[in-house]
C-alpha cells in the first residue's frame, strides 16, 4: 500500500504561484497607472463644469504629484516593516475614495483635498515602486530582471487602455459618472494585493550589507554624479507631468477633438512599453550617462519641432509615439545608475531620493503649465521652457561617471 508523505511544492505548483503572482503585479501596475495617466482628459470638462481657472485643477494635481514622491520612500519602509499587502490596500482605498470624492467636489479647496492629498497620497502607497519590492522578494532571482520589465510595460499597457476609455465615458456618460468608474477600477487593486503579501527579512550579513543608512545617504549626497542625476531627473518630471496633465487642453485650443487628445496619451503609453524596454537592453551595452543625454536632448529637439510645425492629426500621433519611446525608458538607465554606483543595498531608499526630485519636477510642470495658462492664454512658454530643460538636462549627464563609489573599489 502506497503512503503519502509530506512535501515541497511540486515545479508545477511553484510555476503556477509564480505565474500568480506576475499576473497579480501587473494588473496592480496597470491599474494604477493607467488611471492616472487619465487625469488629463478630465481637465476641460471638470473646469467648464465648474467655471474654474486652469490653475485650480493644476494646482489640485501637482500637489498630487509631489505628494507622491514624498510619500513613496515611507511608503516603502512601511512595507518592508509591516508587508506590502496591508500599504497596498490602505493605498488603494485612499486612492478610491479620493476618486469618489474627487467627481463631487463643489469648490477649490475641496478639491485640493481629494484630487490634491488624497490621490497624492494614495499613490505612493499602491503605485508600482512596491510592485517592483514585491517582485523583488517573490520572483526567483534569474526572473528578477524579466519582471521589473513586465510591470513597467503593463503599467503602460494601463496608459494605452484607460485612457481612451475614460474619455468614451465622460462623452458617454459625463465625468462624474467617469470618475466613478475609475475608483471601481482602483477597486481591482485589493484583491490582487494578497497575492504580494509578505516582507523584506533581514540580509544574509555579507560585509557589503554593513553600511548603515546614515553612511549610505552621506556617500550619496557627497558624490557628485548623484547630485547631477538628481538633477536631470528633475527634467524628466517636468516634461512628463505637463505632457499628461496639459497636452488634451493644448490639442483642444488648437481645434482637435477629445478623442484625438485621448489617443495622443494612449499612444504614448503604447511607444513607452518599447522604449522603456530598449533602454533597459541598451543600459547593459552602451555608455547609460550617454544614453540619458541622447535621451533628453531628442525630448528637447521633438518638444521644439511639435510647436513650430503646423498641427494636424499625423503631427500630434508621430509626437507622441516619439515621446513615448522617450517617455520612461530614463527610470531603468536611472535606476541602473543608482546601483552601480552605490551597490543594491539601499537603492530603494536612494533612487527614492532621485525619483523625489522627478516630482518637485512634475510639481512645477503641472502647475505652471496652468498657472501661465490662465495669465497668458497659452501654454507656449512651459513648451519653449520644456525645450530648454531638455538641452539642459543632456549636457547635464554628460560628465556623470558610472563607476562604483571607492567603498567598492577598496573592498575588491
Amino acid at each position: 500500500m502506497s503512503q503519502t508523505t509530506p512535501a515541497d511544492p511540486s515545479p508545477s505548483a511553484a510555476s503556477r504561484k509564480f505565474i500568480i503572482v506576475i499576473v497579480a503585479g501587473c494588473i496592480i501596475s496597470l491599474v494604477g497607472f493607467g488611471v492616472r495617466a487619465s487625469f488629463g482628459v478630465f481637465q476641460e470638462p471638470i473646469l467648464l463644469t465648474r467655471g474654474w481657472g486652469s490653475e485650480t485643477f493644476s494646482f489640485a494635481i501637482a500637489v498630487q504629484n509631489l505628494l507622491w514622491g514624498m510619500g513613496q520612500p515611507f511608503a516603502g519602509m512601511i512595507a518592508d516593516r509591516f508587508g506590502t499587502a496591508k500599504v497596498l490596500v490602505s493605498g488603494a482605498l485612499l486612492y478610491l475614495a479620493g476618486l469618489a470624492l474627487m467627481s463631487v467636489s463643489g469648490s477649490p479647496a475641496t478639491f485640493q483635498l481629494t484630487a490634491g492629498v488624497m490621490i497624492g497620497l494614495g499613490l505612493s502607497a499602491s503605485a508600482f515602486p512596491l510592485v517592483m519590492a514585491s517582485f523583488g522578494r517573490l520572483v526567483p532571482p534569474e526572473k528578477r530582471s524579466w519582471a521589473f520589465g513586465i510591470a513597467t510595460a503593463a503599467g503602460s499597457a494601463g496608459q494605452v487602455l484607460v485612457v481612451p476609455v475614460s474619455q468614451t465615458f465622460i462623452t458617454a456618460y459625463g465625468w462624474q459618472t467617469a470618475l466613478i468608474f475609475l475608483a471601481v477600477m482602483i477597486a481591482l487593486i485589493i484583491p490582487m494585493a494578497t497575492v504580494l503579501a509578505g516582507r523584506s527579512e533581514p540580509s544574509s550579513g555579507a560585509a557589503s550589507d554593513s553600511q548603515s543608512l546614515r553612511h549610505a545617504l552621506g556617500e550619496a549626497m557627497g558624490h557628485n554624479s548623484f547630485k547631477l542625476l538628481i538633477a536631470g531627473f528633475f527634467v524628466c518630471g517636468f516634461h512628463v507631468a505637463f505632457i499628461t496633465v496639459h497636452l488634451p487642453k493644448h490639442l483642444s485650443d488648437q481645434g482637435f477633438s477629445g478623442s484625438i487628445a485621448a489617443w495622443a496619451i494612449a499612444t504614448i503609453g503604447l511607444f513607452n512599453i518599447f522604449g522603456s524596454y530598449f533602454a533597459g537592453v541598451a543600459g547593459d551595452h552602451y555608455s547609460k550617462p550617454y544614453l540619458l543625454s541622447a535621451n533628453y536632448f531628442c525630448r528637447a529637439l521633438a518638444i521644439a519641432l511639435f510647436i513650430t510645425l503646423p498641427s494636424n492629426e499625423v503631427t500630434v500621433i508621430v509626437f507622441a509615439a516619439v515621446m513615448g519611446l522617450l517617455w520612461l525608458s530614463t527610470v531603468p538607465l536611472t535606476s541602473a545608475l543608482v546601483a552601480a554606483m552605490f551597490g543594491p543595498r539601499y537603492l530603494g531608499t536612494l533612487f527614492g531620493i532621485v525619483f523625489f526630485s522627478h516630482q518637485v519636477g512634475s510639481f512645477l510642470g503641472v502647475w505652471l503649465g496652468g498657472r501661465f495658462y490662465d495669465q497668458y492664454g497659452s501654454y507656449d512658454i512651459v513648451w519653449w521652457s520644456g525645450v530648454g530643460l531638455g538641452v539642459l538636462a543632456g549636457l547635464i549627464h554628460l560628465p556623470i561617471s558610472e563607476r562604483p563609489v571607492d567603498r567598492f573599489v577598496t573592498q575588491a
